[in-house]
């Protein structure tokens, strides 16, 4: 069982979480400060983190760097109730290696913490889920709703890194990396082609956009 450690001062988020993820078969610790939660972390290391970044006293962003700088490299998600992109990259440059925004879509987070277990080779499901998109990955199937999606490789693999992220803002260069690879040295237009290819075929009978152009910084699935 994986101990998942949430640090956060609303007492009313953190029997959400915790009730949530001890559902799903992880075992929970909480932190209503920085303070304390840093001394959780640093004296039992978790598995992974769900931060607070605004937060009385020492905050989140203070966390992480304490953190980072003792030479942690337990992964934090950050939850940040600031939906701008320049905050979020603010603590994803503080070294959070995610984010979801309040308040928490459990689902959005499990999809989060599931993608973390991937890097880190834990078991998961191969079933990914958003609003009416579902795609399962080791059949390389996917649908949207009751219609079956026809994709290319490249088309399936983009639409895998937005169901694994979904509400991440990703930019072009992110996507050319995880999709096209390191040895890629072509135009990052080429991301903007296949936005829109996969937006033909999961818009095709007219169903609402789920993958969003945020202007000057990259692509984000959300609901509309």
């Amino acid at each position: 069982m994986q101990r998942i450690l949430v640090i956060d001062d609303d007492a009313s988020v953190r029997s959400f979480l915790k009730r949530g993820l001890s559902f799903e078969g992880f075992q929970v610790d909480t932190a209503e400060s920085g303070e304390l939660g840093l001394r959780i972390a640093l004296d039992r290391t978790p598995h992974l983190i769900l931060l607070d970044l605004m937060m009385p006293g020492i905050d989140g962003f203070e966390v992480l760097r304490r953190l980072r700088s003792a030479d942690s490299t337990v992964p934090v998600i950050m939850l940040t109730a600031n939906d701008a992109p320049e905050a979020q990259l603010e603590g994803l440059d503080s070294g959070a290696d995610d984010y979801v925004v309040k308040p928490v879509n459990f689902d959005v987070l499990m999809a989060r913490v599931r993608a973390i277990q991937r890097r880190l080779g834990g078991k998961v499901s191969n079933l990914l889920r958003f609003d009416d998109l579902s795609m399962d990955v080791s059949a390389f199937t996917a649908h949207r709703g009751k219609r079956h999606l026809v994709l290319t490789s490249r088309e399936f693999k983009l639409l895998q890194e937005f169901l694994e992220q979904p509400e991440r803002v990703m930019s072009k260069s992110y996507l050319l990396d995880r999709v096209w690879g390191e040895d890629f040295f072509g135009d990052e237009n080429v991301v903007e082609v296949f936005i829109s290819q996969l937006r033909q075929k999961l818009e095709e009978s007219s169903e609402q956009r789920l993958i969003h152009t945020i202007r000057n910084v990259g692509y984000v699935m959300r609901s509309s």
